[in-house]
């Protein structure tokens, strides 16, 4: 039988038969077969028209065609590995460093986000000459075994926490130790980052690395308080350490004010090593450490070889170098700015009317909406979240959570959600939770009167 002609029931059958059960769908009670994807639409094996809010990975939207256009002109001329000059990579290159801070100028091409923690795991290393590595609390950096190992999402599931690891708590001012009535929570949760090194140094540890997602996005969409990073970055560099900002979820243009979500810290902080996945190739398996001369010629020391099989190939350089141009001429990233903060605003009025709304916490499009059981406590509203993530979908929104308490309405949709994206989701919100409300006070009345 044909893949086209083949109903969701018999492929959802055929892949509970060949693929493990680790491998996991959205939405699993009832998964949704999608067969086309075109800006930030994608749709069903019967036509249905789902706004995709969660895609960070069709940056510039889903099949854009001139990303399309470029894979395939380039694929019919040559890909090969990059090991033969090419002007794709040297141009794909230079347009990169036009984005960066000088000081970040050697660039290094993989197929994932992955790939490039992992590689920054190893320049890090090796530049510094020691082991151990400084995370957030709640991060996740890659599925690598090396990354898994510097992810407590994972891996307080898994072997647990390395001694080589050290984790700090998250910059979180709406749940975390210092909130938002804390005169400096920048100083204060940098100075936890201080004693975490200075408690690991105490045992003769040394440092080689802080990672961090510019902007936290499975520890619940967070946006630490601005002044953070640079901080860290001191203590981190007087232990012996270097700064890696992991852009892979957040990088080109989605915070709107900026290119890179890192520069929210400060014009002056210069991240040691940035990492870039996802949206980088719009889909296509595109990725990139940007570093400095420094640490790369450390690298080079070793006398040992880089190389790549398919990274910097020139179909992958010919997909990002079509993905800046896209951004660049349709001003993706003013638009972020706008449309995000439209949708802030939206969100922001209906904070007012439903008491589950506990914060609206984001910057250009990248969204988090923190459901509480209770203001005074704080309290994830866990099992409200799925429902509405669940209801969303039947009204053809594409939404999922994120979060310790898996309790964050998450927002990262393809850069070209629109004004009337923004409108339509959240007037659907809104009559989802006033059901739920209308629901629940109709349980009250019934316990009241039993």
């Amino acid at each position: 039988m044909a893949a086209d002609q083949r109903g969701k029931a018999a492929t959802l059958a055929l892949r509970r038969r060949l693929l493990s059960n680790s491998c996991r769908l959205f939405f699993p009670e009832d998964p949704i077969k999608i067969v086309r994807g075109q800006g930030q639409y994608m749709y069903d094996e019967q036509g249905a028209e789902y706004i995709d809010c969660i895609n960070n990975v069709a940056h510039v939207g889903h099949c854009h065609p001139l990303v399309v256009r470029a894979a395939h002109e380039q694929n019919q001329v040559l890909n090969t590995n990059s090991r033969y000059l090419h002007d794709n990579i040297v141009d794909y290159a230079q347009r990169l460093s036009e984005t960066l801070p000088e000081k970040l100028c050697v660039f290094y091409f993989l197929n994932s986000g992955s790939e490039a923690n992992d590689l920054a795991l190893r320049l890090a290393r090796q530049y510094t000459g020691h082991w151990d590595v400084v995370v957030l609390d709640h991060a996740y950096h890659g599925h690598l075994s090396s990354l898994i190992d510097i992810s407590p999402y994972k891996f307080r599931d898994l072997d647990g926490q390395k001694e080589w690891v050290h984790v700090a708590p998250l910059p979180d001012t709406y749940r975390g130790p210092y909130r938002e009535d804390h005169p400096n929570p920048a100083v204060a949760y940098a100075s936890e980052v201080k004693r975490v090194v200075s408690s690991a140094q105490e045992k003769g540890r040394k440092i080689a690395a802080f990672f961090a997602e510019s902007l936290p996005s499975v520890g619940g969409q967070i946006i630490p308080p601005a002044g953070y990073f640079p901080e860290v970055a001191g203590h981190i560099r007087r232990a012996g350490g270097v700064f890696v900002a992991d852009e892979i979820q957040v990088g080109f243009g989605r915070v709107g004010k900026h290119f890179w979500a890192f520069q929210l810290q400060g014009e002056d902080f210069v991240p040691d090593i940035v990492t870039m996945g996802k949206s980088i190739g719009n889909g296509h398996p595109v990725a990139c450490v940007a570093t400095t001369q420094a640490v790369a010629r450390a690298f080079e020391a070793t006398g040992v070889e880089y190389f790549n099989t398919f990274g910097g190939s020139p179909v992958s350089c010919a997909v990002g170098l079509a993905v800046l141009d896209v951004l660049e001429k349709e001003q993706l990233q003013a638009h972020a700015a706008c449309v995000g903060s439209f949708l802030m605003e939206l969100l922001g009025q209906q904070k007012a009317k439903h008491p589950i709304l506990g914060d609206i916490r984001g910057v250009g499009l990248f969204i988090g909406v923190d459901l509480i059981k209770d203001e005074a406590t704080r309290m994830p509203a866990t099992e409200e979240a799925d429902y509405v993530v669940s209801r969303l979908k039947e009204n053809y929104i594409l939404l999922s959570t994120d979060g310790p308490g898996r309790n964050v309405l998450k927002f990262k949709p393809p850069m070209c959600f629109s004004l009337d994206n923004a409108r339509y989701v959240v007037a659907k919100l809104d009559a989802i939770l006033t059901d739920m409300e209308e629901k629940v006070r109709s349980c009250e009345t019934l316990r009241l009167h039993s």
